[in-house]
């Protein structure tokens, strides 16, 4: 795809952060965007926005939104999104399988309970998500683009040094960039583009700094959402029989396309600490 006019793209965990701002630049694109989430209510004012409200925000800037809620954990939800999308649109074109959860702590006494949310959240739910997906897209013969969010967390670490995501984590998202790259040898015969894509720095979105003191020093020094935004708009818009199959990082992509991150109306994060 040369551009996103018109296709319909699915956006996991759209409702704030990274998925937020994924979901408006596709939106600026000219994609119809599916909004998609768990968060139909505001419970907390630390962790703003609901798939309503992002929904509303796209459509209010000129383009195309449909919020449909989505529990990551349940098959049937899963099951139920795609339909819902398949109902409304008839065809999908894009999917970015951002949605996520970390629990931190370490390997010893980690709580089983956590262990199987997040391999169900950050590694099933991808998968089943492509499942469901790439059948139609497969039939439709018009491509397509799988983009899956990862994170610097599946780097292998030195022994010495300790990371505040701890294994499980950095173990979910090595998954799922060894599910991009062989997924992606499967759909370049049929020019459905299959990438992961990393922030280089820590993205301050809400859910990052819930429970975290945040300064402005430290959110002048995170990477924008709008960053990776614009970076995920790139690959999706890249030649699907060369840009395929990579573990890519925000600004070797910027890089690679020459582009700049593009306003999208993102609200500011705001420093929490004193």
């Amino acid at each position: 795809m040369d551009n996103v006019q018109g296709k319909v793209a699915i956006v996991t965990g759209s409702s704030r952060g990274i998925g937020e701002a994924i979901a408006r630049r596709l939106g600026k694109g000219g994609a119809t965007v599916v909004v998609t989430a768990r968060t139909v209510e505001v419970r907390d004012e630390r962790l703003p926005g609901t798939v309503h409200t992002v929904a509303a925000s796209i459509r209010d800037g000129g383009g195309e939104a449909t919020a449909i809620a989505c529990n990551l954990m349940k098959s049937e939800e899963r099951e139920s999104l795609v339909e819902q999308t398949l109902a409304a649109y008839g065809g999908i074109d894009i999917i970015v399988n951002n949605g996520a959860i970390l629990v931190p702590g370490e390997t010893v006494g980690f709580s089983e309970r956590y262990y199987d949310r997040m391999m169900e959240i950050l590694v099933k739910a991808p998968f089943h998500l492509c499942q469901l997906a790439l059948p139609g897209m497969i039939e439709a013969g018009q491509g397509g683009a799988i983009i899956n969010i990862s994170s610097k967390a599946a780097i292998h670490p030195q022994p010495d040094r300790k990371h505040f995501d701890g294994p499980v984590y950095g173990m979910a998202k090595a998954a799922v960039e060894r599910f991009t790259t062989g997924l992606a040898t499967e759909m370049y015969q049929h020019g459905i583009s299959v990438n992961a894509l990393s922030p280089d720095l820590v993205v301050a979105t809400p859910g990052q700094m819930f429970g975290r003191p945040y300064t402005q020093e430290m959110i002048d020094n995170a990477e924008p959402a709008e960053a990776i935004a614009e970076a995920c708009h790139a690959l999706i818009t890249g030649d699907p029989k060369e840009i395929t199959g990579g573990i890519r990082y925000t600004q070797e992509v910027l890089d690679a396309f020459a582009v700049e991150p593009m306003d999208i109306g993102m609200p500011p994060p705001q420093p929490n600490a004193g």
